[in-house]
């Protein structure tokens, strides 16, 4: 029987009698945008404007989570002995992508895990509230539902801007401003909206609470936390320059992390409890009990996933941030400029990109979303998604799998529904 360390060592190696050899990647140039491409193992037949929701694994993914399900197969109980190594790889990786310490990081499986842990947890007393808006996930509105239940705290929400596509950051945060009162201890927001694009200034916002906070005590101060779910490994800021409370996010989408991951990242660790048990205790050994350790909910989850997000950031990273991010804006502005120079349709999101990132939602007159999805796919191998929201939209997702012959592409084929 092989020995920890030799199944770790043959994992690692990426191949054993017992397991399969994971096949290489295509030789990888990160300053090609075709040789970033050839990294995904998508349809080639289609062009994928829809790989946001949830996000093909790039090669270097791929491999890594097949090493490490080949090590838990051939040895799970020696594998496992790493399992404190591995993640603070991984922990270390989004912590130099973040910006922040790597022990205020926890480890989460999505963006709604990261909003229940901080909902759940937070500490308020008698008569604070929560601020929310009217843009916001279903997903965070039940876990405030759940919060609001637990504590009775009053949960009010603020429309932000009436017209999406008008919408400005001056406005935005002064409509904000104005909703929080003497008594709100928790803000929630999104960093760019789900439903219609927009992309919310949240360092002015924060700026915005600091001032807020200057004359309340510690324990009263308003605090913001950011779904950045949509703004995360398509924007280039440093999530700790968001000045922000609380930041969760999946690393599934824009990142192209696998699939089941992502990380809630705080500066104000002391204002929540932990929800879920922890398996970093202060007397566990080999163990840091630093607040993000605590925080990362405990038990057994889909380790070779988890484990595999390391190389979902040096991916990222050796392509470059900056990159990643004036790519996505290229596309996101030709299409948003292409879809408004059509007659029949009505852009939602945003022409400007301070006020905007990778989402682009759109209407087509007289056909429904649904329908206007079904259709590129069928006719033009155009893969698109819907809102699902009460107004639902037609949204594309322009990312680093695409070209700008298929932003063209898809300008042409919404031109020729009616």
């Amino acid at each position: 029987m092989l020995g920890a360390g030799v199944a770790y060592g043959v994992a690692l190696a990426g191949c054993s009698a017992d397991a399969d050899t994971p096949t290489p990647s295509r030789q990888f140039d990160p300053a090609d945008w075709e040789s970033v491409r050839a990294q995904f193992a998508l349809d080639p037949k289609l062009a994928h404007f829809a790989s946001f929701l949830f996000a093909s694994h790039p090669a270097p993914v791929r491999e890594a989570i097949d090493r490490h399900r080949a090590g838990l197969d051939l040895d799970p109980a020696g594998y496992l002995e790493h399992d404190i190594e591995l993640e603070e790889k991984v922990r270390t990786a989004a912590g130099a992508y973040l910006g922040a310490d790597p022990g205020d990081i926890a480890l989460t499986d999505s963006t709604t895990m990261g909003t229940g842990l901080v909902c759940a947890g937070i500490k308020l007393k008698p008569g604070q509230d929560v601020v929310t808006t009217e843009h916001d996930f279903f997903g965070t509105y039940d876990a405030l539902q759940k919060l609001s239940s637990r504590t009775s705290a009053r949960v009010r929400r603020v429309r932000l801007y009436d017209a999406p596509a008008a919408a400005t950051a001056g406005d935005v945060v002064a409509r904000l401003k104005a909703a929080i009162g003497p008594h709100t201890r928790l803000i929630v927001i999104t960093w760019v909206h789900s439903s219609t694009g927009v992309r919310l200034p949240v360092a002015d916002i924060a700026a915005m609470v600091r001032t807020v906070n200057s004359t309340r005590a510690p324990a009263d101060r308003a605090l913001l936390l950011v779904d950045g779910v949509h703004g995360f490994g398509a924007v280039d800021t440093r999530v700790a320059d968001l000045g922000c409370d609380f930041f969760t996010t999946g690393t599934h989408k824009w990142l192209h992390g696998p699939r089941g991951t992502g990380v809630l990242w705080a500066q104000a660790w002391d204002a929540i409890s932990p929800v879920i048990p922890s398996f970093s205790r202060p007397d566990a050994p080999g163990r840091l009990a630093t607040p993000g350790r605590l925080a990362t909910p405990g038990g057994y989850h889909t380790a070779e996933h988890r484990w595999a997000l390391a190389e979902a950031f040096d991916f990222h990273a050796a392509i470059g941030r900056s990159r990643i991010a004036a790519r996505i804006t290229e596309h996101a502005t030709r299409l948003k400029d292409g879809l408004a120079s059509i007659p029949s349709v009505t852009l939602i999101t945003p022409r400007q990109a301070e006020m905007s990132a990778g989402l682009v939602m759109c209407s087509i007159e007289g056909v429904a979303p649904h329908q206007a999805a079904a259709t590129l796919r069928r006719d033009h191998a155009v893969v698109a998604s819907v809102t699902p929201y009460d107004d639902p939209y037609l949204r594309f997702g322009p990312g680093i799998v695409n070209t700008p012959d298929e932003v063209e592409r898809v300008i042409k084929a919404v031109a020729s529904i009616n």
